[in-house]
């Protein structure tokens, strides 16, 4: 015979009850504040296919009806907390909101009791049927469905919820036990949508896929094994079997013959499990609809186990796995050893939880201020002075004008790159061309690539073009000035080509200029957003700090127009070429003329005269004429025939002028103007496009307070004012609504509970 109380389950009376209860009773506080979300608290889950008997189970643990007529118990998770008292039967019930009508997440719990406390079992059906039809309906309030006439919706607005209901019950016929009920697996969408079969999987795979979580598997004997859905997913998340207890329901249904098959699960040798296999076997639909009770049903159970085979013939440690009553003592067994297990794990991650819970209030506004204006004129100072320090520049790294430096450094390579590819000889295909079929280019008829000038080296870092894609050949801009011509006396040409040539290349600014401007535009955006978020961060929830985004934003954007209209003008300006800095003007021109009459040879050009212009006499002593290089000698042999002649004080370059003359000089020349200018027109406008961003966009989002001002103006709030009343009330709403009227309340309930845990831990 198999043993059992049916005055109640039998838990209250252990040795061990005390201890269970207090840890039952810790985790059970834990779970009402809602820390689950970021803890992983030992619980039970209940799962299976739907009409795998999961309801008729949880009936004979916690000794209430649950509703059946409608379905509806097994469309949200049903939360149910046993606690042995000696005190009356009680059950409380309330329900516990994670999303809102839409599925969003709220982001914190909302516990809502869901009438009084109930005293007579007979109600408690009702009153969960009430409580799963304000969970399926939630833009509908929840007191609606406890008025005595409410009349049930036609169709609910959800088919299933990851809301949830909760019964607190405590008596003296009650087990010391925590569970939570969830939906059945489902394999149609008959009657809901085309997502609930993938919902409800989703719902209890965020259950049981937690290591913290017993699953409770429970398994109908008139279903083949192999076709439980439910098995399927406990082994998927516990493939060991580690923190799964198999119950096997519904005996009575199996068919005469089948029953040996079903042994092996008793006996833990089919799909083994840590804890085992357990059968329970409940009334049937008749014997409901008759109202058996609690005690009948615990009774007709023992009365079958004990005289039906095969289960009879058991010996005694395989009949103690049968029975209702040996399944709860079990999981209250298994889930105790859990949570003692767990404990000093939960008193770590509490502590840190407790941590951001306290700065998180600590992040929270104060309380709504009596004087609101006076508030608002504080934060908006605040900001302000701190958005000014910033505007003009921190130092340790990190600020807003480090963070723009690498911007115009990129910038200023983008416009230095529009140097012109001038080359002072003639295209080699050209040359090429007019000596019989084009050949591929060699080593030996190739020109080398222009040398950087040196006299340029102290100023930046030189370009060095590697191709010829934007080579301008010498002849090139020679035909380019003689197609020019119309009413030039011969030894003038057009100043049209040297303006064409400029034209082309400051043409090539705006893009750069508009890349550097866009970019520090939106580091602007970002860092000041951030700055916003600082100083109006706690101010969220009411509008403030939406408000304050805005604001700044269109403010930004007023700042960022004018300073386009800054660039703009900068670009116009720049498509006329023009300076008074003749002084640097005429030497680069110089220099320049110099360096391509070098660079000719190759290319036909009068590289001797270059060679002589740019000859510097050895510093050799008159005793030393062996030391004389060659170009020394032939040089002093000219002037020594020269003077000859009658012709004194003859120097390099005055050598230079008896060279033939170069049919290319005009173009030479006309490059070496263009490349002056560019020097000149380069410098200044890498200086004055980031000076004009600095002035109208950085330091003029904030100059003389105008940010300040506007944020002033529109809270109502001006130097000088008194604002009106609807402004204060206005702010004072922020203020309200910005501390969340709920929030801090809740995160000081966390405190407290957490606080409390740690002590009793």
């Amino acid at each position: 015979m198999i043993s059992t109380t049916h005055s109640s389950i039998g838990l209250s009376e252990s040795r061990h009850a005390d201890g269970r209860r207090h840890m039952f009773d810790l985790i059970n506080s834990l779970r009402s504040t809602g820390v689950q979300t970021d803890i992983d608290i030992p619980m039970i889950a209940v799962i299976g296919s739907q009409s795998a008997g999961k309801s008729s189970l949880i009936e004979s643990i916690s000794d209430i009806m649950l509703p059946r007529a409608s379905g509806t118990c097994t469309r949200c998770p049903t939360e149910c907390k046993l606690e042995y008292s000696t005190e009356p039967w009680k059950c409380v019930v309330s329900l516990r909101f994670i999303t809102d009508e839409h599925g969003q997440d709220l982001g914190q719990f909302r516990n809502e009791t869901f009438g009084d406390p109930i005293f007579d079992k007979a109600k408690t059906q009702d009153r969960i049927r009430r409580a799963q039809l304000a969970i399926l309906n939630p833009s509908t309030d929840f007191h609606h469905f406890l008025e005595a006439g409410a009349a049930d919706p036609e169709c609910n607005e959800l088919t299933f919820s990851t809301n949830c209901v909760s019964l607190q019950i405590s008596g003296n016929n009650v087990a010391d036990l925590s569970f939570c009920d969830l939906p059945g697996l489902i394999a149609t969408t008959r009657g809901g949508t085309s997502n609930d079969v993938e919902l409800v999987e989703n719902l209890v795979t965020s259950y049981i896929s937690k290591p913290n979580c017993i699953i409770l598997l429970t398994v109908a004997c008139e279903t083949e094994f192999d076709n439980q859905r439910a098995h399927r997913l406990a082994q998927k998340y516990d493939s060991e079997g580690k923190r799964t207890v198999g119950v096997l329901t519904k005996p009575d249904r199996i068919p005469t013959g089948d029953e040996i098959r079903w042994l092996p699960f008793i006996k833990n040798e089919d799909e083994a499990l840590e804890h085992g296999w357990f059968s329970v076997k409940q009334p049937d639909s008749r014997a409901i609809a008759a109202g058996i009770t609690w005690e009948d049903a615990r009774r007709q159970e023992h009365e079958y186990f004990s005289s039906t085979s095969p289960w009879s013939s058991l010996d005694v440690g395989l009949r103690s796995h049968l029975g209702t009553a040996q399944l709860v003592a079990r999981l209250s067994d298994v889930l105790s050893d859990l949570i003692v297990k767990r404990l000093p794990e939960l008193q770590e991650e509490l502590h840190d939880l407790l941590e951001k819970t306290e700065e998180s209030l600590r992040q929270l506004p104060e309380p709504p201020s009596d004087e609101p204006i006076a508030k608002i004129l504080q934060l908006v100072g605040g900001f302000s002075r701190d958005l000014s320090k910033h505007l003009e520049g921190i130092t340790g790294g990190g600020g807003l004008l480090q963070k723009i430096r690498p911007e115009t450094e990129q910038f200023r390579k983008a416009i230095l790159e529009s140097v012109p590819d001038f080359r002072p000889y003639r295209n080699p295909r050209n040359i090429m061309n007019m000596h019989g079929p084009v050949e591929v280019e060699t080593s030996s008829t190739k020109p080398p690539p222009l040398e950087p000038p040196t006299f340029l080296s102290n100023e930046e870092p030189c370009v060095t073009w590697h191709g010829d894609e934007h080579a301008i050949y010498v002849e090139e801009v020679l035909k380019k000035a003689q197609d020019a011509i119309t009413r030039e006396l011969p030894d003038h040409l057009p100043f049209v080509v040297s303006s064409d040539y400029i034209s082309a290349i400051t043409a090539q600014w705006d893009a750069p200029t508009r890349r550097l401007f866009a970019s520090v535009q939106d580091m602007l955006s970002l860092y000041v957003r951030n700055l916003v978020k600082k100083h109006f961060g706690k101010y969220m929830h009411g509008g403030l700090h939406q408000q304050v985004m805005l604001i700044v934003a269109n403010h930004i954007k007023k700042c960022a127009a004018s300073t386009s209209t800054r660039l703009d003008w900068l670009l116009e300006v720049e498509k006329r070429p023009t300076t008074l800095n003749s002084h640097h003007y005429h030497n680069y021109k110089d220099r320049f003329l110099d360096y391509f009459h070098m660079h000719q040879r190759g290319g036909g050009g009068d590289a001797l005269a270059a060679k002589l212009k740019a000859h510097r006499p050895s510093n050799c002593g008159p005793g030393m004429p062996s030391l004389l290089i060659d170009f020394d000698k032939q040089i002093l042999r000219a002037q020594s025939a020269l003077s000859d002649l009658g012709i004194r004080n003859v120097d390099s370059k005055d050598l230079a002028r008896l060279c033939p003359a170069n049919q290319y000089e005009p173009a030479l020349n006309i490059m070496a103007t263009v490349r002056a200018y560019f020097q000149l027109a380069y410098k200044r406008f890498v200086d004055y496009v980031p000076m004009a961003i600095d002035h109208e966009l950085i330091l003029g989002l904030n100059r003389d307070g105008a940010l300040e001002e506007t944020l002033r103006a529109a809270q109502g709030v001006s130097r000088g004012d008194e604002p009106a009343r609807g402004s204060r009330e206005e702010t004072r709403a922020s203020d309200e609504g910005a501390a969340g009227a709920d929030r801090p309340s809740y995160l000081n309930r966390v405190v407290t509970a957490i606080s409390r845990c740690l002590c009793d831990c």
